[in-house]
Formats: structure tokens, sequence, C-alpha cells
């Protein structure tokens, strides 16, 4: 049994297409499970694409699996908490982890993604990311150096070869085993950012294995600015940081510089070697954002704020940590 976990903010007509190519898979899922937040936000986006709660409810019934809607408030969204919710209303065998714009490319999604599941060692799928349309000429590159386009399976092993990308893993399009997830704590109930690989990071010291399946296809990319990438990386910092049980001893720097360098030369074959100045200018930024994040301990609140995608995670821990002190 299969279930589908998709955190929601603000939804757009591509989320009812995700829930239309969702229905058409060959493999049917027992039940999706919407985790949004503000339900204001969920009302006004019902009334809008459907026309009526009515309506809504009408198209809702008539899909092959059963859907879940449950809210949370803005302020309590956590990437890995929200999920934790969203997981334990699900009684199935595996879980996929999905986003709101991410669309599969074809029926057989879910299929793919659930097979290196036959082996009982493997406790996380990260399915494959190809960009939209509309995405830059870089962008799309880093898609296709992220996702390539052969299957592979990771192990404890494999981290003087392969190093930070052992445990590289998506929640845009991810399927975990149910009990191994149970078993190892389930995604951290506090995190800024890259609560997907962090568990895979646990994962895999246990000595389970990390598998990437490349025919399991969603449409996904984003045309960030230079200031989103500094702080996407910032955030991205922050979590390794602060898990060190994880990331601590594993550089994701050279990663960085060989996704660089890769990028310089395939710009160059296209012959637009203009693009590779926007490519340094976006890089500077990455690596400034994740120098920050790095040592975002020494920072004053206001500046921390200023440099993070997530203010609400950082009110919350700030909160978390004031009444801890009030406590003692």
């Amino acid at each position: 049994m299969v279930d589908i976990i998709i955190p929601v903010y603000r939804p757009e007509h591509t989320f009812r297409l995700l829930l239309q190519k969702l229905q058409e898979q060959t493999f049917v899922v027992h039940k999706v499970i919407i985790a949004n937040t503000e339900q204001r936000l969920w009302e006004e986006y019902i009334q809008k694409e459907y026309g009526s709660s009515e309506a809504a409810s009408e198209e809702f019934h008539q899909m092959p699996f059963a859907l879940e809607i449950f809210h949370v408030k803005k302020e309590e969204f956590d990437h890995g908490g929200t999920r934790r919710l969203a997981v334990q209303r699900s009684a199935a065998d595996i879980f996929i982890c999905m986003t709101q714009d991410a669309i599969p490319v074809d029926d057989c999604l879910v299929e793919q993604l659930i097979k290196p599941f036959q082996d009982d060692r493997v406790a996380a799928v990260c399915g494959r990311q190809i960009p939209k349309q509309d995405c830059s000429v870089i962008e799309a590159y880093t898609r296709s150096f992220n996702y390539p386009e052969t299957d592979m399976v990771k192990a404890k092993e494999d981290l003087d070869r392969l190093g930070i990308k052992t445990f590289f893993c998506s929640n845009v399009c991810a399927a975990y085993r149910k009990d191994i997830w149970e078993e190892l704590g389930g995604f951290e109930a506090h995190t800024i950012f890259n609560e997907d690989m962090i568990y895979a990071g646990h994962a895999v010291g246990a000595g389970y294995l990390v598998a990437y399946a490349a025919n399991a296809v969603v449409v996904h990319s984003h045309n960030y600015s230079a200031g989103e990438q500094f702080r996407r990386n910032f955030d991205l910092a922050v979590s390794q940081k602060q898990h060190p049980e994880v990331f601590s001893g594993i550089s994701s720097e050279s990663e960085g510089v060989r996704m660089v360098m890769n990028t310089a030369k395939y710009l160059l074959t296209l012959k637009k070697p203009w693009l590779i100045i926007n490519l340094v200018w976006q890089s500077a930024f990455k690596y400034l954002g994740y120098l920050a994040g790095q040592r975002y301990e020494s920072m004053k609140k206001s500046r921390i704020i200023r440099f993070t995608m997530n203010p609400g995670y950082w009110h919350a821990l700030w909160e978390r940590e004031k009444e801890t002190e009030q406590k003692k």
C-alpha cells in the first residue's frame, strides 16, 4: 500500500494538474494526504479553481484514491515537522513525498519510484527532476547534473567516492519505506531545510541503501534570482551545521565547484560563453550564502532574518529556546 504526501501553500492550477496526473498512474495509490498551510488560502484556491467547495468535493470523490486534507498555520509550518504530521496519518507500507509543483511526465511515476524497494535494504528512493520549458539554460544543466539518466543505489561504502552525493535525496519526489522510517525516527521534527538529506544520511549511516530511480520523472525547476540563491544556500548551510552527525567531514564545496566547472564547459559547447558571467555571478551568491549559513551562530537575529528563506523557522526556534530558559 502506497500513500502520497504533498505539503501545499498557495496552490495554483498546476496543483490540480498534479492531482490529475496522479489519477492516471498505473499503480493506484491508497491515499493522497495534503498538508496545507493556512486554511483560508486553501478555501480561496478551491473557490477560484473549482467554483465552489461542492464542485471540488464532487471531483475529489471521483478520484481513484482517498484525499485527506489537514491545515497548519503558517507560523507552525516546518519542513520536517509538517511532513511528520502527514506521515502519521498514513498506514501505508511506502509513502511518497512530493511538492505541489512537481508534475509527473507519464503514468509510470509511482510504479518506477517504488520498484527499488524490492530490495529490503532500500530505505529511500529519489526520483528524477527535469526542467520546465521556461527554465534558464544554467538551471536546466544543473538539473541534468544532479539528476542523471541512469539508476543508482548508494551505500555507506560509497561515501569516499561520492561524498555528499551518497545521500542526495529530494522530497520534491521521493519515496520511503515506512517501517525503516519509523525505526530511524523519521524526519527531524524541526528543520529549516534539507529534511530529506538529513534522513537519508541517517539511513546510510545505519547501513541502509538510498536509491535513485531515473525513470521516475517529474517536471520541476525554479529560476531563482541571485538573492534567492543566497538565501536558499544560507538555509542549506544552517541545516548542515545543525546536523554534524550527518554532514561533518563531508564537503559540499567540492561538489559545487565540480558542477560550476561542468556547467561552464557546457555553455562553451553551446557557444554561449557570455552566460558564464551569469554562472559566476549566481555561483558567487550561492557560495556567499553557504559561508554565511556556516557562521549563523555568531550572527545577530536581525541579520539571520534578512538572510533566510524561512523566517518562521527562526521565530519558532527562538520561542522554544525562550521557553526552555524560563523553565530552568
